[in-house]
């Protein structure tokens, strides 16, 4: 709206902005619906649950057994049981993501019928939401490569915020990249972006200017989501945190009170890492970020001392040295639905800080002190625990870990 048009009664103003309120929260809801249904799909086709299947005679390419993937969703603890698959898989398919391979069920059921995501087959309805989040979730993608550095902690009115951009930077880089001809495009791209809930400015007071002020996207599109959080109607907004999805911690004026390691929600500075069974990367440092996904909640808070565990340094160097009191363990570990259920510290090794005694590390074997060799065949040792945790985050759900352990004396 322009400046012109905001004059009004105060009745009206209220009630368009319930609206508009209301219509941002469920472009939110669609966009991790969209990729938790893509997760979902590359990991069946990583496993060949997807696959070409025959029937009388006919070859249905890319498809699944409904059946078959309950069995596999309970089995990989995406649910609980049979009618609660039905109903996650139910979520998909109201939101055009998944079809019966004739388009003659509407309602998936627990039957040995063929289905197909729609993105296999190139059905799947490229509207206007779901073309800019397409876009969106492109640019991200390039913004996270290793080489991309726009993607920085920076501070704006004394608030310190996790993978922002400069609005005038990322219009040179939109033009640079050949995702715009002209800045003017360029700053087209990003109000539509806006528009559709992609990014927005870190304390949500200004619309896309080209200026010095600070964006982030509103999603990390590379958090694994849980099939489970569909079900959940709740959905953190920037209008209900008051503050960006990655503000880090406002900045201290006591000095003595800060530390590297206070990991803090939008809104306030905790000690408790609630997030621990996320994954490896919960936020015990000061380059990770908090996950409030209300899936957490169910879990105990774990300690997460912020000083290291270990009782002196060690190198990579000492470990491999032979006859070197240390025997290696290999762990294999199926995530549960809120992760994995450990934290990685330090680098070059990195060491296991934190397990969750309820999670599935623990349930494996893992124990505190251990030092991380492998993550699934990838060597680790001289890596620090940024690499290890993205590692994990961005790999499958089963991870199997190899690890060392001092010996008992």
């Amino acid at each position: 709206m322009e400046e012109g048009g905001i004059a009004g009664s105060g009745a009206s103003d209220s009630s368009s902005s319930g609206s508009g309120g209301a219509q941002q929260r469920e472009l939110e809801r669609m966009a991790e619906v969209l990729v938790t249904g893509e997760q979902l799909r590359l990991r069946l086709h990583e496993e060949k649950v997807i696959k070409d299947r025959r029937h009388h005679l006919k070859t249905y390419p890319n498809c699944f057994v409904a059946k078959e993937l309950i069995d596999w969703l309970i089995e990989h603890k995406e649910a609980s049981d049979r009618e609660t698959a039905i109903k996650l898989m139910q979520k998909l398919a109201d939101r055009g993501i998944i079809h019966h391979v004739c388009d003659e069920h509407k309602e998936f059921k627990d039957v040995k019928l063929f289905y197909r995501f729609r993105k296999d087959d190139g059905t799947f309805p490229l509207d206007n939401e779901v073309k800019a989040f397409m876009r969106g979730q492109r640019l991200y993608e390039k913004l996270m490569s290793p080489e991309n550095t726009l993607l920085q902690p920076r501070e704006e009115e004394g608030v310190k915020y996790e993978r922002t951009f400069m609005a005038s930077e990322f219009l040179d880089w939109l033009v640079q990249e050949g995702e715009a001809t002209t800045r003017k495009e360029a700053e087209q791209l990003c109000n539509r972006l806006m528009e559709h809930g992609i990014i927005q400015h870190v304390s949500n007071k200004h619309p896309f200017v080209d200026s010095n002020l600070l964006y982030q996207f509103r999603m990390n599109f590379r958090r694994r989501r849980r099939l489970m959080e569909l079900l959940s109607e709740k959905s953190l907004s920037p209008q209900e945190t008051h503050d960006s999805p990655f503000c880090l911690r406002k900045q201290s004026h006591d000095n003595r009170k800060s530390t590297s390691f206070m990991s803090v929600s939008p809104s306030k500075e905790i000690k408790i890492v609630s997030a621990v069974r996320r994954s490896s990367m919960s936020s015990c440092g000061s380059s990770g970020y908090f996950s409030s996904s209300p899936t957490l909640s169910s879990s105990p808070p774990v300690l997460c001392n912020p000083k290291s565990v270990l009782k002196r340094p060690v190198t990579s160097e000492e470990l491999l040295t032979p006859g070197a009191p240390y025997a290696r363990k290999t762990f294999t570990i199926v995530g549960d639905a809120v992760g994995w259920g450990f934290v990685v510290r330090g680098s070059n090794p990195c060491h296991i800080q934190a397990v969750d005694p309820s999670g599935p590390a623990a349930a494996a074997g893992m124990k505190v002190c251990q030092f991380v060799v492998s993550v699934n065949g990838l060597n680790v040792l001289h890596v620090d625990y940024r690499k290890v945790s993205n590692l994990i985050l961005t790999g499958p759900r089963t991870i199997v870990m190899e690890v060392m352990e001092e010996l008992e004396c």
